[in-house]
């Protein structure tokens, strides 16, 4: 199974700033570790026109020449730089490999990405570009050969807060399904209207998390046929988590992976994977918690190759 990672991702921030940068690396260094079957590859840079399928271009603009405005770099919660303008565009160059990877493979992981609260034309909650959506644009974008009906592509968004940006990046389009988990008092405090978002309560568990998650992918399937979903596997459910609100366990949050990928193997529907948001306490806890979700995927991956080959999976899916 392929991964996509850059020493790119962690970003040098002012001290005390509380985004937990070093888990990246950390994670890296985990999968090289303990993963052997995990190919890691450097994550590519996403070109202007890549995102310019959704970004405004005055916006992809003013984030690569540094005319970002105080506010607006407040609102993303990372001061400019040249490395924070590399580290966005390798973010979304490694959610589109990975979808291309998995598009071959059944699986796929970009190490970082899911990065949700990025709007069209501003970002916000740690998010400079919509990884998910450049990369579900870019998977549509390649597979239109002779007019064909443009693929549907599923977003399952299983990070604490809510997808806000592409929920409204995808609002009136219905080839592309967003799907969202969140608590319903966290950030952001205005929710968008995705296509199906179910809110849950502080202090929500490992059962009722299952039983929703259950209940909100079987109501997917019924109402949309992606030929691919793009997962978003926060770590910030967890109990533990510093901006979390939930009280997942760790066995809790590997029955939710379980459930994405089973429902994915069921429908031989590649998945392609993003870290997403983690703020625990025990920074080891959030990488525990990211492997995890890899160790998951690596096993589901070797099911899905032993039982199908590439050329029946890609014929499945796409032409």
């Amino acid at each position: 199974m392929k991964a996509f990672y850059s020493d790119r991702f962690v970003l040098p921030l002012p001290a005390g700033h509380r985004f937990p940068m070093q888990k990246y690396y950390l994670l890296r260094e985990r999968v090289q570790a303990e993963l052997p079957n995990v190919v890691l590859d450097e994550a590519p840079i996403a070109a202007d026109s890549e995102l310019a399928r959704v970004h405004a271009v005055d916006y992809i603009e003013r984030v690569a020449t540094g005319a970002l405005d105080a506010r607006e770099q407040r609102e993303i919660g990372f001061p400019w730089s040249p490395e924070m303008v590399e580290r966005s565009r390798r973010s979304v160059g490694a959610t589109i490999a990975a979808c291309h990877a998995a598009r071959q493979e059944g699986f796929a992981v970009n190490l970082a990405g899911g990065t949700h609260h990025s709007y069209s034309s501003h970002g916000g909650g740690f998010c400079v570009f919509n990884d998910a959506a450049v990369a579900a644009r870019a998977l549509q974008a390649g597979s239109r050969a002779g007019g064909q009906r443009m693929p549907h592509i599923a977003i399952v968004d299983l990070d604490v807060h809510q997808g806000d940006g592409t929920a409204s990046i995808f609002q009136n389009d219905p080839s592309v399904f967003t799907l969202s988990l969140h608590g319903t008092s966290n950030y952001p405090f205005s929710k968008e209207i995705g296509d199906l978002d179910v809110a849950l309560p502080d202090g929500c568990g490992d059962d009722a998390y299952a039983e929703a998650l259950s209940g909100a992918l079987s109501t997917m399937f019924e109402r949309f046929e992606p030929v691919m979903l793009i997962y978003l596997a926060g770590a910030d459910p967890h109990v533990d988590d510093r901006l979390g609100r939930l009280a997942l366990s760790v066995d809790g949050l590997a029955k939710r992976d379980s459930l994405v990928f089973s429902a994915a193997a069921r429908r031989d529907l590649p998945v392609a994977i993003t870290m997403a948001g983690g703020y625990g306490r025990d920074i080891d806890v959030t990488v525990d918690i990211h492997l995890q979700t890899i160790q998951l995927a690596a096993v589901a991956f070797g099911a899905r190759r032993d039982s199908c080959s590439p050329d029946t999976l890609r014929s499945a899916n796409f032409i």
